[in-house]
C-alpha cells in the first residue's frame, strides 16, 4: 500500500514557485552542462515563459543526459529549494515530454514503500499492470454478502462512486466500499479524494482493506485454536482435599477474580483437551497463587509442572513462592537456571527426569538439550511476550508423549483491552483478575525534577527512620557517557554518605544469583532499610513494609516499566508512594508518559495510553510471539473496527467455513508455523 500520496494533477507556472513546495512543472531545457566544482553535477536550466529554474543532479546517467540535451520539452516534480544561482530542485523525477502529450491526470500520485535501486516509477508501472489483470480478473470478495449493504465484488472501477467526502454511495452500516473498488482507489485516488483520511488511515478504502486483514488474522488465530482443541492431553481432575488444604495454609483469602480465574483453569484441567489460557491480572493481582494452585492440580494427578520465567531473579522468586506453598503438602520443587553450577544442575536434572520434582521453575534453560521430563502436563509461561514462538514451542514439546500435549498457561501483568485481547490472543481462552487483595491502598505517584533530589533523600530519611523501607531505582549498573544515568553502585554510596542512619543495601543484574538472593533476603526480613536497585527488581520482589517508590530518571522509562516498578509497593496496609524523578527538559511523549502515571492506578488505563504511545506490536510483543505482522491495519487506529472483525469473523467460520483458508492464505506470512504454537 501506498505510504502517502502526492498532488501531481496540476502544472505550477515556475514563477509562481516558492522554495519549500513541492510542484509539477513543465517546460523547454534551455542550458545543460556537467559541471565539476566541489563534486561533479548535471546542471539543467529549464524555463517555462514566466520563469526559470535549475534542475541538479549529482548522480546521472548518460540516458539522463540526453533526455535533458538544450531543446527538449520536460516535465518534472520534486521540492523546490534556494540556490546559489536562484530557485533549483534537486535530483526531481523527470521525464521527456512528446509532442502531443495530454495533460497531466486527475488522480494523486502514490508513494510506495522502497528500496535502494527500485524507483517509484517502477513500483507505480507495476501496480498498473496489477490493477489491469484485477480488472479483468477480479479478486473474489469474501466479504461482499456479510457487508451492508451487499456489494458488487467485481466492479473495480465503482472507485468512482467514492466522494470527495471519502463516503461510498452504497455502503450504509460498514462503511465499505467492495473489495475492488477500495484497492483501485487506493492505488489511483481521485483529486477529490479525502486527503486528510487518506493521510490518517481513516479513509473507508483504508478501512475495507484493513477490515479484511484483521478478519484474516482473527481466523487464522481460530484455527490455530481449533488445531488445539482437537490435540489431546491428560486430563487433570481438581483434588478438593488438597485444593482446600492449600486454602487453609494461606495467611489470605482469594479475592473474588481470582476464584473466578481458578475455576476456569479448574474446568481447562479437567478436560482431555489441552488448555490455552491467558491469564491477565495487574500488577500485585495474585497470578502467582492461582498458577501454583494450578501446578497443584497437575501434581495431584502424579504429572509434573514447568514453568518459565523470563529472568533468573524471577524464577527465583517464583521458586521461593512455589516452595513456600507446595513444601507444606509434601511437593518437591526444583529450579533449573543458567547460572546454576554443574552439581546443582546436575541433581535438579535427576530429579526432573524421575518424576522426583513435581514443578520444574527456570527460564531458558528449561527447553534446553539434556532436560528430559518424566511426565510433563502443564506448562506455565510468565510474561510471556517476552519469549518468542519457538521457545514455548520447544517447552511444549517436552511434555508430547503417547499423542498427548500438555496444557499451558500464560501469564501477562500487561492489562489488555477486551476487544484488543479477542483478536491479538483468539487462540486463547482469557481469564482477568481485575481487582486488587482487600487492604491493599492505591499508590500514590508524584513527579519531582531532579533539582530537588535533596529534598527527596531528607524525605527518604525521614520514611525510614519511621521503620518503613523504600526502593531507589536506576537503570543502569555503570557510568555511560550516552546516557546520563547514576550508576546504582554509585548512587548506593552516595546515599550511604547522604543517610548515615539508614541501612542501604544494593541489587543489580549483574551480581551473583547468591549475592542477590542474600540482599533480597535481608531487604525482605527488614534488614534493609533503603535497597538501591537497577529494575532487575521490576517484577518478583514482594515486600509488603516498603512502602516508598523512588525511581531515577524515570523520563526514560516506558510506561509499562514504570508502572510494574510502582506495583512493587502498596502491598501493605500503609500508604504507599512513587516518585519519578526526572531530568528536564521533558520531551513531549516523556511528559505525556509520567502524566498518565500521576493520574491513574488503573492498570487498563495505563496499558491503552500504552498501546497508543507504543503501539500493539511492542505491547503484546508480536514480535517475538509470532503474532502476524500487520501490513494495513493498526490495532490502536482501527480499535473501533474490532468488534466487527469479532462477529464477521464468527459469522464465517459458522455460515461459510470454505471461505476461511482462501482468505488466510491472501494474508498469512508464517501463518502455519504459528498455528503450531
Amino acid at each position: 500500500m501506498p505510504q502517502r500520496y502526492e498532488d501531481r494533477t496540476a502544472l505550477a507556472p515556475i514563477g509562481s514557485l516558492v522554495p519549500g513546495e513541492r510542484a509539477l512543472i513543465e517546460g523547454t531545457v534551455e542550458l545543460a552542462e556537467v559541471a565539476i566544482r566541489r563534486r561533479r553535477s548535471l546542471l539543467c536550466r529549464v524555463a517555462d515563459g514566466s520563469g526559470a529554474i535549475t534542475l541538479r543532479f549529482f548522480y546521472f546517467t548518460r540516458s539522463q543526459q540526453e533526455t535533458l540535451a538544450r531543446g527538449a520539452r520536460v516535465r518534472c516534480y520534486g521540492e523546490v529549494r534556494a540556490g546559489p544561482t536562484g530557485l533549483e530542485m534537486v535530483h526531481p523525477e523527470t521525464r521527456a515530454l512528446a509532442p502531443t502529450e495530454p495533460a497531466p491526470d486527475g488522480t494523486l500520485t502514490p508513494i510506495y514503500p522502497s528500496t535502494e535501486g527500485l524507483h517509484q516509477a517502477v513500483l507505480r508501472r507495476l501496480v498498473g499492470r496489477a490493477l489491469a489483470v484485477l480488472e479483468r480478473q477480479p479478486l473474489e470478495d469474501y466479504l461482499a454478502d456479510l457487508l451492508e449493504p451487499a456489494q458488487n465484488a467485481h466492479a473495480p472501477r465503482a472507485a468512482a462512486r467514492l466522494t470527495a467526502s471519502g463516503q461510498d454511495a452504497g455502503a450504509a452500516r460498514d462503511d465499505a466500499p467492495a473489495l475492488g473498488a477500495a484497492l483501485e482507489l487506493l492505488h489511483r485516488p481521485p483529486q477529490d479524494a479525502a486527503t486528510v483520511l487518506l493521510a490518517t488511515g481513516k479513509h473507508p478504502a483504508q478501512r475495507r482493506i484493513a477490515l479484511e486483514e484483521l478478519i484474516a488474522q482473527r481466523l487464522t488465530l481460530r484455527r490455530a485454536a481449533d488445531a488445539i482443541r482437537s490435540a489431546r492431553a491428560q486430563r487433570l481432575p481438581a483434588p478438593r482435599a488438597e485444593l482446600e488444604r492449600f486454602r487453609a495454609a494461606l495467611p489470605f483469602a482469594l479475592t473474588r477474580a481470582q476464584e473466578r480465574a481458578l475455576a476456569e483453569i479448574l474446568r481447562d484441567l479437567d478436560a482431555e483437551t489441552p488448555m490455552n489460557r491467558l491469564l491477565q491480572g495487574d500488577v500485585g493481582s495474585g497470578k502467582t497463587v492461582v498458577a501454583a494452585l494450578a501446578a497443584l492440580v497437575a501434581a495431584a494427578a502424579h504429572a509434573q509442572t514447568a514453568v518459565m520465567a523470563p529472568t533468573e531473579l524471577l524464577a527465583e522468586q517464583h521458586a521461593a513462592s512455589f516452595a513456600r506453598w507446595l513444601g507444606a503438602l509434601g511437593l518437591n520443587v526444583a529450579t533449573l537456571l543458567g547460572s546454576q553450577g554443574a552439581r546443582e544442575r546436575a541433581a535438579a536434572l535427576r530429579a526432573v527426569a524421575s518424576g522426583a520434582a513435581a514443578v520444574v521453575i527456570g527460564t531458558h534453560a528449561l527447553f534446553q538439550e539434556g532436560v528430559e521430563f518424566d511426565r510433563l502436563a502443564l506448562v506455565i509461561v510468565d510474561e510471556q511476550h517476552r519469549f518468542g514462538v519457538q521457545q514455548r514451542l520447544k517447552l511444549k514439546q517436552k511434555g508430547e508423549r503417547d499423542a498427548r500435549t500438555p496444557h499451558q498457561l500464560i501469564m501477562t501483568a500487561t492489562p489488555i483491552p477486551r476487544t484488543l485481547a479477542m483478536t491479538a490472543y483468539a487462540d486463547l481462552d482469557c481469564s482477568v483478575i481485575d481487582e486488587l487483595p482487600p487492604g491493599r491502598q492505591p499508590v500514590l505517584t508524584s513527579v519531582l525534577p531532579e533539582s530537588r533530589r535533596a529534598e527527596l533523600v531528607q524525605r527518604v530519611a525521614a520514611h525510614c527512620a519511621a521503620g518503613r523501607q523504600a526502593y531507589w531505582v536506576c537503570p543502569l549498573i555503570e557510568e555511560s557517557e550516552a546516557v546520563e544515568s547514576s550508576a546504582a553502585s554509585a548512587l548506593a554510596e552516595e546515599l550511604r554518605a547522604a543517610l548515615p542512619a539508614a541501612r542501604v543495601g544494593l541489587i543489580h543484574g549483574r551480581m551473583r544469583a547468591a549475592d542477590k538472593d542474600s540482599a533480597m533476603r535481608a531487604f525482605k526480613a527488614a534488614e534493609l532499610d533503603l535497597l538501591v536497585a537497577t529494575t532487575v527488581i521490576e517484577v518478583g520482589v514482594d515486600v509488603p513494609n516498603a512502602s516508598l517508590m523512588i525511581v531515577e530518571n524515570a523520563e526514560r522509562m516506558g510506561l509499562a516499566q514504570l508502572h510494574q516498578l510502582r506495583g512493587r509497593v502498596g502491598r501493605g496496609s500503609e500508604a504507599s508512594h512513587c516518585v519519578l524523578l526526572y531530568k528536564p527538559p521533558l520531551s513531549a511523549l516523556a511528559r505525556e508518559r509520567l502524566s498518565v502515571l500521576r493520574a491513574t492506578n488503573d492498570g487498563f488505563a495505563v496499558a491503552q495510553k500504552d498501546l497508543e504511545l507504543r503501539g500493539p506490536g511492542e505491547v503484546l510483543g508480536t514480535r517475538q510471539t509470532g503474532v502476524l505482522q500487520l501490513r494495513v491495519a493498526d490495532l490502536i487506529r482501527d480499535a473501533d473496527l474490532l468488534p466487527r472483525v469479532i462477529e464477521l469473523s464468527d459469522e464465517l467460520l459458522e455460515r461459510h467455513p470454505e471461505r476461511v483458508a482462501p482468505l488466510i492464505r491472501r494474508w498469512s506470512r508464517g501463518a502455519a508455523e504459528f498455528a503450531k504454537v
